[in-house]
This record gives structure tokens, sequence and C-alpha cells, in this order.
């Protein structure tokens, strides 16, 4: 005997139709035509592998410094626009990123949103970031957040223009429809705090007596490059090194051990020259900006060849594989924070494997 035709007929077929048109218009749907759609056997990212060579994105954001002020952008910013997820406003599906520009003597007026944001500074000097009534000024490499709610503002007090890395959860805050904005009638906060004082009280790998986290955010404002440079070299001298990351060293919150905001994630890690990592992927789409030297990544079937400065992105799941020509540290910011709190983070250290 033969098993029967799982083929619907042309009648079927038209009914089906005939009813799903019917149900459409009380806005149902089926689910049993959409499932491989909604719940897919691995990660589908819309956003793609991209890479950005500073070089380029610093000639135009340099000439939007000559076409409007900062205070009628109120940030002057480049977004960096994954070309899948076009119009949207996402360097990944998640993410927010671009970079800002203050020209000399320019002030960003002080504002505050839901969104958290932070900041890699990469060029100039004498610049500033005020938050919630405390000034930390900014080096190159030095990993700065704004946690969401904060009053903050910009300046650049020095003689050439200032340009950092800025990255935001708005597509996550977006997803809840909770975005909140504020601006300020004066252009900065007025400082409540010492200069640095965070840094004072937190970065010294010891705590005041009695601190206890009030909110979900670190309470340290900036991780400086410098010193997170010489644990990576110490680190590096000393072993082991990490087949997929190499040298890697996750920022975190002083008070808990945790994300240093509930959203994001991020992290910084060290690639002796020659130095090849492992094939690896995770869930976390995951923006890579390059502070030092030179190299090649393999994301997908995608490849980047970098150097200082440049930005490029590693999609959900993946598979990547970066060598270092010279001697390499990598800055990277994602969603891992979002996910591990939702307990569908997942990483997979032999990327060839599906």
């Amino acid at each position: 005997m033969t098993a029967p035709s799982r083929t619907p007929s042309a009648e079927a077929l038209n009914a089906r139709k005939a009813f799903y048109d019917q149900i459409g218009q009380q806005h149902l749907a089926p689910l049993w035509e959409r499932v491989s759609g909604l719940v897919t056997r691995s990660p589908q990212p819309a956003a793609r592998p991209v890479h950005w060579k500073y070089s380029a994105v610093r000639k135009h954001l340099l000439e939007a410094g000559s076409l409007l002020s900062a205070e009628e952008a109120e940030r002057r910013v480049l977004i960096f626009e994954n070309p899948g997820l076009p119009g949207q406003s996402r360097i990944t599906g998640s993410l927010f990123s671009g970079l800002q520009l203050l020209m000399p003597g320019e002030k960003a007026h002080a504002h505050r949103h839901t969104a958290s944001a932070l900041r890699l500074f990469l060029e100039g000097s004498s610049a500033y970031t005020a938050v919630n009534g405390e000034r930390t000024m900014m080096a190159r490499g030095d990993f700065v957040i704004t946690p969401g709610w904060t009053w903050h503002d910009h300046g650049n007090d020095g003689g050439d223009p200032v340009i950092w890395l800025d990255g935001l959860d708005v597509p996550i805050v977006n997803l809840f429809d909770t975005s909140f904005a504020e601006g300020n009638e004066t252009s900065q906060v007025p400082l409540s705090r010492p200069a640095h004082d965070c840094e004072a009280r937190y970065a010294g790998a010891l705590l005041p007596d009695g601190a206890t986290p009030d909110s979900l955010s670190s309470p340290l404002l900036n991780y400086r490059y410098a010193r997170a440079r010489e644990s990576l070299a110490e680190m590096q001298r000393n072993g082991p090194i990490d087949p997929c990351h190499g040298v890697k060293l996750r920022y975190a919150n002083p008070l808990t051990g945790g994300s240093v905001m509930p959203t994001m994630s991020a992290a910084l890690q060290l690639l002796a020259p020659g130095f090849q990592t492992a094939p690896y992927r995770s869930t976390d789409s995951t923006v890579f900006v390059v502070v030092e030297g030179k190299g090649r990544s393999q994301v997908a079937d995608a490849s980047f060849e970098w150097a200082e400065n440049d930005v490029f992105v590693a999609p959900s799941w993946a598979p990547q594989r970066h060598r270092a020509e010279s001697e390499a540290v990598l800055f990277s910011f994602s969603d891992r924070a979002s996910q591990e709190k939702l307990g569908i983070w997942r990483e997979r250290r032999d990327a060839t494997a599906s």
C-alpha cells in the first residue's frame, strides 16, 4: 500500500487561504504557518559582519564639525549603521554605536535618558565627561560609563578635536517602549563631587567600609586604560593564554563583580604578535574596537584587516577568529549582560560545529 499524499489539494489550499484572510481581518494569524520563522533552530541575526576604517570615518566626522556646532547637533555623532539593519540606527540588533566629536572649546549640553551609555576615548586630550556632578578627564583607551537616567555633559578644554566611541542600549530600551529623555536648562550640571572621587573609592581593589550597591550600574565612572594595560601585560607574561581570546579581562562592577551596567558587558583583550585565536562563537553580537596594533579577523564569511581605532562587528553566533600581526589590544562590548540575566547567553569554543 502506498502512503497517503501529504500534499494538500488545490481546493484545500484555497480554503486555507480564505480562512487566513478571514481571521486576518480580526488581527489573528496561524502559528503553524509562521512557527519556523519565530522559533529558529539557531540564531538568525539580521545584522551582518561589517568593518569601518577609522581613517575614513574620521574624515567625515571632522567635516561634520565644520558644518554644525555641538550645540546645534545636541550630540555630534556619526552612527555606525549595520548594513543588515538599514535605517534603524543600530550597529547590532540590540545596540547603538557611533563616533562623537567635540571641537576645541566645545561643550555638549547636559541631558539624561533611560538608555545606558559607554564611551571609549580614542583621540585628543583635555576632554571630560561629567556624570551626576562628578567630572572625569578622559585619556586614550579609557572606558567611561554613563548609567541610565544620570545627568551628563561633555567638554573639550584643549586645542585639538577629541573623538570617542559611544555605545548605547537604545534598541533594548525601545524594545520595551521605555524610553524617556530630558534636557537641562544649563549647559553643564553643577559639580557636586571632587574630580575622580569615584576612582579613589572604587578603582584600587579596595572599597569604602560599609559600601553597598545603590544602583544596577558600577559606581566607577572611568576604567583607566593604563591600569588595564598593565594587567594585560602581566597576565601575558604569567599565563595561561586562552586559545579563543588570548588574554582577556572583563570590566566589572567593583561592588558586585558583575557587569558594569545591567544591559551591556565590556572587555579588553591582548593578542601577542602572530597569535591566532581558536574558532569561537557566542550569542551576544559583539562590537570590537582596535585600541592597539594591526591584524585580521574572520567573522563568518567576511574577512577584515584592521588597524588602530577601527571598528568591526561579529553578529550573534557567527564563527570568529582573530590574528594579530603586531601586538594588539581589542576592546569589545555587547549585550551579554542582558542575555545572562535572561538565562539565554550561550557560547561555543569549537565554532566549526553548528
